[in-house]
């Protein structure tokens, strides 16, 4: 019986040790994909008020990983079955991603932007409203980006046993969502970390510094963050269109790929734009008519 469970015992450590090897392979392979999604939700996640960030971030974090929770089981079965159906939805969420990046610098570049009294008039009205929006946004975009990173972590060990496979993309899955959304906490609790130095230096010393960098640092990091956010969706859009759509993936191949997978975001992003504002359009004049 002893010798039995011993037995068990050891092929679960030999388990775990094949996981951790294909972990780390999977890893490695999810690296830029990761940095992409952290800078992204960090934007997604910033913005609301102070008593609300933390609290809007949990949201995010239970929607991301209900997500994965859903991706993980379906990539198994289409890879299984019809492989070519992973292809397909990585696509069409590429399409999502470069419309949510080109959108917003479309949005910066063109649209005139709202006076201080209608910002403030409209985030009185609608705050809830806006906040369930943003939310609703932020797991929309983490789906895409979570898909991504399942696909990427499967592929990494599609010649090991089931076992592994499954047990390396779970693992692979939660350590993103944790990992990504805990830095983001920190990130979006700077100040208030700032404020808490500050307020046990007595405003003086070496903490005090700190803490007032810290306060500072913040709508910086934070713009900063918006703006490599925007960035990195129209990357990983362009990425997703360079490697699963044959004609692109041989097209402009002496170009340097951070480049051509830019322009085919940036492509992608604008005409789904088109279509969106003109399919608006269309519905608001059907409306009045």
């Amino acid at each position: 019986m002893a010798s039995g469970i011993f037995a068990i015992l050891d092929d679960i450590a030999a388990l775990m040790d094949d996981v951790a090897v294909a972990g780390k392979v999977a890893t490695k392979k999810t690296a830029a994909i990761l940095g992409d999604d952290l800078a992204v939700n960090a934007e997604k996640a910033t913005g609301f008020l102070s008593s609300r960030e933390l609290p809007v971030l949990w949201k995010i974090t239970k929607g991301s990983l209900l997500n994965k929770l859903i991706i993980i089981p379906i990539a198994f079965l289409l890879n299984f079955f019809l492989p070519v159906a992973i292809k397909i939805v990585l696509v069409i969420g590429g399409f999502y991603l470069a419309y949510e990046g080109m959108e917003k610098i479309i949005e910066f570049l063109f649209h005139k932007q709202k006076k201080g009294t209608e910002v403030i008039e409209k985030n009185t009205l609608d705050d809830q409203q806006a906040e369930k929006l943003k939310v609703r946004s932020a797991i929309s975009t983490d789906f895409i980006l979570s898909i991504e990173i399942v696909i990427l972590a499967l592929g990494s060990v599609l010649t090991a046993p089931l076992e592994v496979q499954i047990l390396t993309v779970c693992v692979v899955a939660i350590l993103a969502t944790i990992g990504v959304y805990g830095i983001v906490a920190l990130i979006v609790r700077m100040d208030d970390a700032g404020y808490h130095l500050i307020k046990k230096s007595h405003e003086k010393g070496f903490f005090n510094s700190v803490g007032r960098t810290l306060v500072k640092s913040l709508p910086i990091v934070i713009k900063i963050l918006g703006i490599v956010g925007t960035i990195a969706l129209i990357l990983v859009s362009g990425g997703i269109f360079s490697h699963n759509i044959p004609f692109l993936h041989d097209f402009l191949t002496s170009w340097p790929s951070v480049i051509r997978e830019s322009l085919f975001g940036i492509i992608a992003g604008t005409l789904v734009v088109a279509v969106v504002t003109l399919v608006k359009k269309i519905v608001v004049k059907f409306k009045t008519k």
